[in-house]
């Protein structure tokens, strides 16, 4: 990873450990940070001990941030800064190769969005 992404990494870790807790941190191989609400629902009839929230993962030449709420409601991707928006690829996943003050606040509104959604839903411990 070159230093621009390890920066990045290093500045979105900082965002994402805000949230644990009542979330709790993952770390595995490869430098991947998970957050996961370990708290025991049932989405559409199905049980399950724990939620994905959101991660990172470094790659060749970005860094996935990985957002899992929009899965939950999907229309909390209209309520996406556009400049956020530019870095989506698929539905979940943003690939983050430079980030400045707005693109960082962007992120920072997301996450707040995503949270307040799982908190809504009585999915957080």
């Amino acid at each position: 990873m070159n230093d621009d992404l390890e920066q990045i990494y290093s500045q979105l870790e900082g965002v994402l450990k805000r949230y644990a807790p009542p979330l709790a941190l993952r770390t595995k191989p490869g430098d991947l940070l998970e957050l996961w609400s370990e708290k025991a629902i049932t989405i559409e009839g199905r049980k399950r001990k724990e939620v994905y929230f959101a991660g990172l993962a470094p790659h060749k030449g970005y860094i996935g941030f990985y957002f899992m709420p929009v899965y939950v409601d999907a229309e909390i991707s209209s309520l996406f800064d556009p400049k956020l928006l530019k870095t989506l690829k698929g539905k979940s996943c943003f690939h983050i190769s430079r980030l400045d003050d707005d693109l960082l606040s962007a992120i920072e509104d997301a996450l707040q969005k995503g949270f307040e959604l799982y908190r809504q839903r009585d999915w957080l411990p």
